[in-house]
């Protein structure tokens, strides 16, 4: 396995293979990334993961300064996962001058965690199309729990006509259906055992649905009520339409329940098709 910080070297390694699996992270590799790679490894040779902490995707109050980093260990997790390309550049690299060119949106990313995290979305449209422009794989793994984010590089693909086929990979859980995400490591041990109720809660909506409820807005709302009454401060929990990522009527089918909400200081992300 070879570590590249450098854009040129990467390329000089790439233009040999002749088909790339690529796979984007922001280090701090739990199991959920690890699946994702163990899908690039099926569909391709070379496989390439990115390790890049993306200042352009944190609001000034976020986390950018403690999001943890762990690159060592990364790093030896991925050898044993044959990954042939770890591409680590660092901000200059990226960046060599302030990004002045940014991609207009569609309202899709103004909703959901665009509504709470303003301008979130530009950061992440931004850093995966220079990568892929870097890059360009046949091939790029998202996983499922980071839904909008999927369906919004899935809709830039598809209309920047980029020679790359998104695969969505299904969320890892932890065995009390918690998703795994690198923020979970800032919750205590009370707060650990807590924070599976956002999957328990997202999980009756589907039950609920199935069952043939159609009162989204009641279930959305008790849900709510739910996780308050237990501490947690909700961003939403919202019910749209898969395909879109509109608001869910009554009428529509193959849906996706979407949550997120604040146990403490953790911001916590979930969600589930129906």
């Amino acid at each position: 396995m070879k570590i590249i910080t450098d854009i040129s070297e990467l390329r000089e390694n790439l233009s040999q293979e002749q088909k790339i699996a690529f796979v984007p992270t922001m280090g701090n590799l739990h199991s959920g990334h690890l699946a994702l790679i163990d899908q690039a490894n099926q569909l391709a040779d070379c496989v390439i993961v990115s390790i890049f902490v993306n200042r352009l995707q944190f609001l000034p109050h976020e986390d950018f300064n403690r999001y943890p980093r762990t690159f060592e260990e990364d790093c030896n997790a991925l050898s044993a996962q044959n990954v042939k390309i770890v591409f680590a550049p660092d901000e200059k690299i990226l960046f060599p001058t302030p990004q002045e060119f940014l991609l207009a949106l569609p309202p899709v990313a103004d909703i959901l965690e665009g509504k709470f995290r303003p301008g979130f979305f530009r950061g992440v449209a931004t850093i995966v199309l220079k990568l892929f422009n870097i890059i360009q794989p046949e091939f790029a793994i998202f996983g499922k729990k980071d839904y909008q984010q999927l369906h919004i590089v899935r809709k830039m693909v598809q209309q920047l006509n980029l020679p790359v086929e998104i695969i969505a990979n299904e969320t890892v859980r932890a065995a009390d259906g918690l998703a795994l995400s690198s923020r979970n490591q800032y919750l205590d041990e009370a707060q650990r055992s807590e924070a599976c109720r956002l999957y328990q809660t997202l999980l009756r909506i589907k039950q609920k649905i199935n069952s043939g409820s159609k009162n989204f807005q009641t279930l959305q709302e008790s849900a709510i009520s739910n996780l308050e009454q237990h501490g947690w401060k909700v961003d939403y929990i919202s019910i749209h339409q898969r395909s879109t990522l509109l608001f869910a009527q009554a009428s529509d089918q193959d849906l996706v329940v979407l949550g997120a909400a604040w146990l403490n200081n953790t911001r916590l992300i979930d969600n589930l098709e129906i």
